[in-house]
């Protein structure tokens, strides 16, 4: 099992990983908020490509936020959980008013970290999306699905840790897949770092501000 110092660390070790990437014109890095921009951050600038963020909000249950039934993408391509709500008996009203509410806590967030800059555009290009680790995937497997409707030419995921559960379900919804480990079992992401504190917006500007300079 791979212990991780901090996610600058994760991003230094996936980054030699990719580095038949590197300054490669049609290349960008897109980091997933917030702890996912940090190992991002490490990735673009050893590759020297673009670096920018994707934001993917996870959908909760009732009652109990931290319960995914699905995920929602900045584009508002949903990808639900249609077995866990159906035990649930989660109705429809409340799926949609959940993702009214993360739809908008994404726009708040891409106002706050973007400042009026356009998004990288992503037609014909090749997208490294990055998090700092999957538990469920439920947030990632939104994002790819939303980036595909984009057109990049390919699309890699790149994460440090994951179930391995899980790995055959994100190698069928990406072109590439560099991962560092998929112990077993699995824990949570946090588990596997030494240095594992939440990432505040104001990281997320600061890097996205030198990313840009």
């Amino acid at each position: 099992m791979i212990c991780f110092t901090d996610r600058r660390d994760a991003g230094k070790r996936l980054a030699a990983k990719l580095t038949h990437y590197k300054n490669n014109p049609s290349a960008n890095v897109l980091g997933i908020p917030r702890g996912g921009v940090v190992v991002a951050q490490e990735i673009a600038r050893a590759l020297d490509v673009p670096l920018d963020v994707f934001i993917t909000r996870k959908l909760g249950a009732p009652m109990n936020a931290e319960l995914a039934i699905g995920a929602v993408a900045s584009d508002g391509a949903v990808l639900l959980d249609q077995q866990l709500i159906q035990q649930l008996h989660i109705s429809p009203k409340f799926i949609e008013h959940e993702r009214a509410k993360q739809m908008r806590e994404m726009q708040r967030r891409l106002e706050m970290y973007r400042r009026g800059k356009p998004p990288l555009g992503l037609q014909n290009k090749i997208v490294i999306l990055v998090d700092d680790g999957i538990a469920t995937g439920a947030t990632v497997f939104a994002a790819l699905r939303a980036l595909k409707n984009q057109n990049p030419t390919r699309v890699i995921l790149a994460v440090p840790v994951a179930p391995r559960q899980v790995l055959p379900q994100l190698r069928a919804a990406c072109d590439e897949l560099e991962l560092l480990d998929a112990p077993e079992p699995f824990v949570a992401v946090g588990y596997f770092y030494q240095d594992f504190e939440q990432v505040a917006d104001e990281e997320v500007v600061r890097i996205l501000s030198e990313a840009e300079r």
